[in-house]
């Protein structure tokens, strides 16, 4: 991939994984638009992300509202790095529309971190206070069940990221 074309980058991970580490690197490069999920919740919903159910209702009115933009965005030749979490083939599916109604190029960064690393992480975040929301080992465990690594038959660009 030449350094100029226009890509979508995804990326997948358990919480605490590090994507946002790498979101805010793929960022840096010219021409590159970082999108956040977290932090468009965190504004559009205030105090309603409370439970899971709050968060899969909240982010599929923002998928259903952002999509068609992030499209325009990568047609205008802007590179994006979604900062969604690509955790489930559905989430997947769903980006996958993207890249291909803008005819453009993707890398889905899968970040393969063990549980222990993640929670670890996952404590120094809560403590520092600096993430938009703070999510107990308990929310961790639950979201985790969730979670369905990529597959090679998804047909995604895969770059395995590991600690």
């Amino acid at each position: 991939m030449s350094t100029n074309e226009t890509t979508l980058h995804l990326v997948c991970g358990k919480i605490a994984a590090g994507k946002s580490t790498l979101v805010t690197e793929l960022g840096s490069r010219s021409s590159t638009v970082i999108v956040r999920e977290d932090h468009w919740l965190s504004r559009l919903y205030p105090g309603e992300q409370n439970t899971l159910d709050d968060y899969v209702r909240n982010s599929a009115r923002l998928l259903n509202a952002i999509g068609a933009h992030l499209v325009d965005l990568l047609r205008n030749g802007l590179s994006v790095v979604l900062d969604f979490p690509a955790n489930t083939p559905k989430n997947r599916a769903w980006m996958r529309t993207l890249f291909e109604d803008a005819r453009c190029a993707h890398q889905l960064h899968y970040l393969d971190v063990p549980d222990q690393v993640c929670k670890a992480r996952l404590k120094r975040r809560n403590e520092s206070g600096e993430h938009e929301f703070i999510v107990s080992d308990e929310e961790f465990d639950l979201i985790t069940t969730y979670f369905v690594p990529p597959s090679m038959d998804e047909n995604f660009k895969i770059v395995v990221h590991r600690p």
